[in-house]
């Protein structure tokens, strides 16, 4: 199906094409007027060997030290830096000439390097390439600094959990990731050395490159002699240009397109790993502008989670648990190994942020080979349990999110680890294949003898994939314990909201387990025992049913309005909300049950 565009864009987008375009088409025309037999055909091809290995070598030099500047733009904040950014891209805003002029008070035979190069700095292949590289290393510094900016940090984080040591996260990690771009900038930095003649021609008149012979030529012989000149240079920029092309759509994913959505997995029955006796303990103290974590928690379970809304700190402690952030003061354990002070690679902790940070330049077989020490065997497994065997040649790309979950999830354990950290990885997808992966994340739980620790924001997430619960809340522990304790006995309530309760209520602990509402109404809660006092209770109101036979009477005060309707319930001195149908009217008695094994209790104060 094609796509309307707006009336005045093709008129103004063709204008500028037939206007790029021309030139080539009268220089063809002009092809039967040109004077071939009066040019200089050995002249002509060193002119074309001096411009092409000028700019290979200038490109080179510039890759060589303008990918690791654009990196340090890219990563390195302060005014310094951005100071620096803006002066290194003074020579595209220099008319070419002027770059020439500088150039020659840094380089010419009485400038400081002139002199100690002996003037071989200027008239010779040499002083070509610094001229070239002068005015084209603005591209690749820029294009670096672009696509280093643009990656997904979270790309970097992963590559060092899976024991990647700094400068192989940036050779196999980083770089490959700006790859494109860094192409592109490249092809640019050629092309812009290849034709420079301003620079060129005020550095090193002598030898001629191909810009200095075709301004020779054309004064020597005037425009018939051009066309002859000209030709190949059109013919090698057109080669380069087709060769990145054509390794641009190598280098693009193939295959399928990616399903709509993940297919279910079935999931064979393996017996229970031993419980890992390992544990964890951390404290942790970081300071941010508008920020200050101060967390701490131990336990043996080997299922946990952190619970906290967004901004409370939890991604922020599961990234100095990982060693990808560091505390001002803080100490980490797992069982007998102190972490404390360890790189992210040196830690064996498995890693699967809420982005999954698949590298783009690798299929799901290479992301399952990236970690150091993997195991093809074990690589082998994963991809057969987490139903990825077919998916092994496709590109992150090509896949659902559902399935790059799983392979993410895959690549942190196809190396040794003693810990496995989540961070959301279930937010960014929809509703029925979130509830199929937390199954199916539950029954892995007990085949791996590791600990697991999953960040969310969803109280029943934690419920299901933790055993034991840290609530936090800017920054600070709200409570922390077994997670059916947490959720029956919050600490207060904004612990309850955090919890999931939305349907709160008051009443006075009268007994171990009975909340008193009042006008002589009580109401039986199992869990721990209560101390006596004001208490705040609530329950889902999906979780209360109104019928004639129920067990609690109530009446209703009021009905709300919408496609799931509300009825406000006064339950003794409490009032709560439950779903209800149309028939209802408000003063009308009424008869209900609840699920009693949903009912949250915290003190009042």
């Amino acid at each position: 199906m094609k796509r309307k565009v707006a009336s005045p864009l093709p008129w103004l987008a063709g204008l500028l094409a037939i206007y790029l375009i021309a030139p080539l088409i009268a220089g063809v025309q002009a092809a039967v007027a040109a004077h071939w037999s009066r040019v200089d055909y050995p002249a002509l091809a060193r002119a074309c060997a001096v411009s092409f290995a000028s700019a290979s070598s200038a490109t080179l030099l510039t890759a060589l030290c303008g990918i690791p500047l654009g990196f340090l733009l890219a990563r390195v904040r302060g005014r310094l830096m951005g100071v620096l950014g803006f002066l290194v891209q003074l020579p595209l805003a220099l008319p070419p000439l002027a770059s020439g002029v500088l150039l020659l008070f840094l380089l010419g035979y009485n400038a400081p390097l002139g002199r100690l190069a002996d003037g071989a700095l200027t008239d010779s292949f040499a002083g070509i390439v610094l001229a070239e590289a002068f005015v084209s290393a603005p591209f690749v510094i820029i294009a670096a600094r672009s696509a280093f900016g643009s990656i997904d940090p979270a790309i970097e984080d992963v590559a060092s959990t899976l024991g990647r040591g700094r400068l192989a996260v940036f050779l196999r990690a980083t770089l490959p990731a700006a790859r494109p771009a860094l192409l592109a900038g490249l092809l640019l930095a050629w092309l812009r050395a290849f034709g420079e003649f301003g620079a060129t021609v005020m550095v090193a008149y002598h030898p001629y490159s191909l810009p200095v012979y075709t301004y020779v030529a054309f004064g020597d012989q005037g425009l018939p002699a051009m066309l002859p000149v000209l030709l190949p240079a059109i013919v090698l920029a057109l080669a380069i240009m087709t060769l990145s092309s054509v390794v641009r759509e190598r280098r693009a994913p193939r295959g399928p397109p990616p399903s709509a959505a993940a297919p279910r997995i079935a999931i064979p029955s393996a017996p229970a790993a031993p419980a890992a006796a390992t544990g964890l303990s951390f404290e942790f103290e970081r300071h941010l502008p508008g920020f200050r974590l101060a967390v701490h928690w131990s336990s043996e379970a080997r299922r946990l989670a952190i619970l906290g809304p967004s901004g409370s700190g939890k991604s922020l402690t599961l990234k100095l648990i990982a060693g990808l952030e560091r505390a001002e003061r803080g100490m980490i354990r797992i069982g007998s190994r102190d972490l404390t002070g360890l790189e992210p690679d040196r830690r064996r902790i498995g890693y699967v942020p809420q982005s999954y940070a698949l590298f783009p330049h690798l299929d799901v077989a290479g992301q399952l080979r990236f970690p150091a020490g993997a195991d093809a065997a074990l690589a082998a497994r994963w991809l057969e349990r987490l139903g990825l065997t077919d998916l092994a040649h496709r590109w992150p790309a090509q896949l659902s999110l559902g399935q790059q979950q799983r392979v993410a999830l895959a690549r942190a354990l196809v190396r040794p680890a003693d810990l496995l950290l989540l961070d959301e990885p279930f937010s960014a997808l929809d509703a029925p294949l979130r509830g199929t992966l937390r199954r199916e994340m539950r029954a892995l739980q007990t085949e791996l003898p590791i600990t697991t620790l999953l960040v969310t924001h969803d109280p029943i997430e934690a419920l299901l994939l933790a055993d034991e619960i840290l609530v936090l809340c800017g920054g600070r522990p709200l409570q922390s314990g077994p997670a059916e304790r947490v959720l029956r006995r919050p600490v207060n309530e904004l612990a309850a909201r955090l919890l999931g309760a939305d349907n709160v209520a008051e009443g006075l602990a009268a007994g171990a387990n009975r909340i008193a509402l009042g006008h002589g109404v009580t109401l039986e809660v199992p869990g721990p025992p209560l101390p006596v006092g004001p208490v705040g209770w609530s329950i889902p109101a999906d979780r209360l049913w109104l019928h004639e036979g129920g067990r609690h009477a109530g009446t209703v005060e009021a009905l709300g309005e919408g496609p799931l309707p509300r009825a406000l319930i006064r339950f003794g001195e409490a009032r709560i909300r439950a779903a209800c149908g149309h028939d209802l009217v408000p003063g009308q008695h009424c008869r209900f049950d609840l699920d009693a094994e949903r009912i949250q209790v915290w003190p009042r104060t």
